[in-house]
């Protein structure tokens, strides 16, 4: 008989990271897709950017929806219901032939299975497993595991491609994909058990506070920022480097590689929240990436400075995400730290819509990446700058009337 105490925090902690290692894994193969698909089907970059685009908008309107049911429910019922839709989306995606019809699969059943499977719902849940001095850091090793999906996926995408073709490849992910439902299980929580001095602040009553706090929108703008630059790369990457003459394998191991030294830099830059003040470390992080990628286009393409590039802007990539999700547990406390998280999430895939959409059309418009590079670039700094100035003290909230 299982112990009615097995769902540890780090139980939780390893089935929510094996959760995004899945869900982000595959999200960022897609990019892969690009080449042969507007190849073979005859499209133009923009019609697929443009339903990555909606996938994205799609990921960050749903994912708000979906941490007020994980913060008022449970986080199971929408791991399930998300990854069927997930799976589903993935089926027709293997079988789109026309615009609308990638839009609907990659676009709209994609997104919203994102949105039930990634970042804001399961940090919700490990934030509130861990104790606040562990907390940022814990979120860190989560988000180098979402990280590890993107390593390991790559070659296994690149892999389906090759070997099958890829509109097979599209199904056997949507069977990876699936794997998540029994993972859903450890992420139970009881709600019950928390304390009643937990449960004072409502849904309505957390969003006014925080929409009527400078920081968090400052958070939140920044956040954006960071949407715009990582999901340009994710997607046009390949294809950037296939016009300056390198091969897919080379695009495919410059994304592997952003993977891999993603999982030492949510961590370190998850310990480096733990330790530091929180908005400073963010600032630094996003004038980082500013600098390693006006480095990059000012050198000439070669397979070493791809290599070089993707390492050090995968340690760049999603320490964002761990010290984000820290600085509004720290300033709202974690009873809505899903839906609060997901309004800061909202925003960020507002930016890789904007990201995705704008390199398709620049690229359409103009036949080079390079004015969507230098835009990539001014954003960068813009978001250290916007960071710098925000307001992290903790909320303090008046104690109830004794009844």
């Amino acid at each position: 008989m299982i112990r009615s105490n097995w769902r540890t925090p780090y139980v939780v902690l390893i089935c929510g990271g094996i959760t995004l290692t899945i869900s982000l894994g595959v999200r960022h193969n897609f990019g892969l897709y690009l080449p042969p698909m507007t190849t073979d089907l005859g499209w133009g970059r923009q019609t697929f950017a443009f339903a990555i685009a909606i996938q994205n908008l799609v990921y960050g309107l749903a994912t708000p929806l979906a941490g007020m049911i994980v913060d008022k429910y449970s986080a199971a019922r929408v791991l399930i219901g998300g990854t069927i839709l997930y799976a589903v989306g993935l089926v027709l995606m293997s079988f789109s032939t026309t615009g609308w019809e990638f839009g609907l699969s990659a676009g709209l059943l994609v997104g919203v299975g994102l949105s039930c499977s990634g970042f804001a719902i399961v940090f919700g849940v490990i934030g509130r497993a861990f104790p606040a001095e562990k907390r940022t850091a814990a979120l860190g090793v989560a988000g180098a595991a979402g990280s590890f999906g993107q390593f390991v996926m790559l070659p296994y995408g690149q892999l389906l491609i090759n070997a099958l073709g890829w509109q097979q490849a599209f199904l056997i992910l949507a069977a990876t994909v699936m794997l998540i439902v029994p993972l859903s299980a450890a992420l139970v929580e009881d709600k019950k058990a928390q304390t009643p001095d937990f449960n004072k602040q409502s849904i309505p009553e957390a969003l006014r506070e925080a929409l009527g706090h400078s920081g968090f929108i400052l958070l939140c703008s920044g956040y954006l920022v960071c949407g715009f630059q990582l999901m340009f790369i994710s997607v046009h990457f390949p294809a950037y480097l296939i016009d300056q003459h390198m091969t897919p394998d080379t695009g495919m191991k410059a994304l592997a590689l952003i993977g891999l030294f993603n999982i030492f830099g949510s961590y370190t830059w998850g310990w480096l929240g733990n330790r530091y003040t929180k908005k400073y470390v963010l600032s630094t992080l996003y004038f980082a990436r500013a600098v390693a990628i006006a480095v990059f286009i000012s050198l000439p393409i070669t397979p070493l400075t791809v290599y070089v590039f993707g390492a050090t802007i995968g340690f760049l990539w999603l320490g964002t995400v761990p010290v984000t999700t820290g600085l509004i547990a720290h300033i709202f406390g974690v009873k809505y730290l899903a839906t609060l998280g997901g309004i800061a999430f909202l925003f960020h895939q507002v930016g890789s819509f904007l990201g995705v959409a704008i390199a398709g059309y620049l690229f359409d418009s103009t036949g080079s990446y390079y004015l969507m590079w230098l835009l990539t670039i001014g954003m960068g700094v813009a978001a250290a700058l916007i960071n710098w100035p925000i307001n992290e003290r903790r909320i303090v909230r008046a104690a109830p009337e004794p009844a």
